[in-house]
């Protein structure tokens, strides 16, 4: 009895976010049948890819023990040097695009170097960006609004046999993110490092490689995740993307990536967690919840991520050495 009880509890905290997205989603089904309806699902999905698609980038980063508080910073620098050369130069949406994921990938090398090679604490280092990356997006645009051309703003709506475009590109990362954390030498390594970084090191992992590896994954993906807001949004204006790093890391814990480093996946797990959190703003709106009550939501939201995290973390490590000592 007690073996099935301890394997009951292990069974449950290894598979919180599934039963929190089910709870989630039957909760606000019950409160207002219009959630349910297809439409709305299907704007959840659109409106989760993008923080979806950063969250992924947060996950890998995470995975090594890291963080990155830049991504929203990034995202904004990002979709502004590309609206604005589509403004002055009418570039099309390509190179824009290709703009765009060289100044996310500029911002993902500068916090590698910073993190492995001057030996900076991550959230010391990416908070600098964050800052800094938020000022030379209001220099470069002066602080106004900068607006994209139809020819963005239609993939935003476009649809591939029937799916928004923005959902399959969130599907494509989260598959190529998850072949490479499950199927590659790098996705063994950037799991070790977040086990043990001197243990990976002993064991011959370059462990500088991969960490500066994950903080450019992440620099790439939240200036894609800002292409593709802002191919449903049109515009870009001074608050784009603020508090987007506080949704991406709630979004990845939600989805059982540790904090600690080493554990986590990105499906079903990010996933799940950026769909979670997409769908308690959308059932807010539809319960026509206070306005003003939805930040300290949000804000309980990622409190209580961080607390299933930790107690998730003790209680399994206490349950791993029981296990150990029952073997033994």
């Amino acid at each position: 009895m007690g073996s099935l009880r301890q394997g009951t509890l292990t069974a449950v905290l290894r598979n919180v976010p599934i039963l929190m997205f089910a709870g989630t989603f039957v909760v606000f089904g019950l409160l207002t049948p219009r959630f349910l309806e297809y439409q709305s699902l299907e704007n959840i999905a659109k409106q989760a890819s993008y923080i979806g698609i950063i969250a992924v980038g947060e996950t890998v980063v995470l995975l090594t023990a890291g963080i990155d508080l830049s991504v929203g910073s990034n995202m904004y620098v990002s979709a502004v040097a590309a609206g604005l050369l589509m403004e002055r130069f009418a570039i099309s949406p390509l190179p824009a695009l290709l703009v765009c994921l060289t100044v996310g990938l500029l911002f993902g090398l500068f916090n590698a170097f910073a993190v492995t090679r001057l030996h900076i604490i991550p959230f010391v280092v990416t908070l600098a960006t964050q800052f800094a990356g938020r000022g030379l997006g209001w220099m470069l645009s002066k602080s106004r609004a900068v607006t994209f051309p139809q020819s963005v703003t239609g993939l935003g709506a476009a649809e591939l046999l029937g799916i928004p475009a923005p959902v399959v590109i969130f599907a494509v990362v989260v598959l190529l993110a998850w072949v490479v954390l499950t199927r590659t030498t790098l996705g063994r390594q950037i799991y070790a490092v977040g086990h043990g970084l001197e243990a990976a090191r002993k064991a011959g992992v370059d462990t500088r490689r991969v960490q500066a590896t994950a903080y450019i994954i992440c620099g790439v993906l939240a200036s894609l995740g800002g292409f593709v807001s802002v191919a449903q949004l049109g515009n870009v204006n001074s608050g784009f993307g603020q508090m987007v790093e506080f949704q991406a890391i709630a979004a990845a814990v939600l989805g059982g990536a540790s904090l600690f480093g080493g554990i986590g996946n990105v499906f079903p797990g990010t996933v799940l967690g950026a769909l979670l959190i997409q769908m308690v703003w959308a059932g807010l709106v539809a319960t026509r919840t206070d306005l003003y009550l939805q930040p300290l939501i949000a804000a309980a939201i990622i409190f209580l991520a961080v607390l299933l995290d930790s107690v998730r973390n003790t209680v399994l490590a206490r349950l791993g050495r029981h296990n150990i000592r029952v073997e033994e």
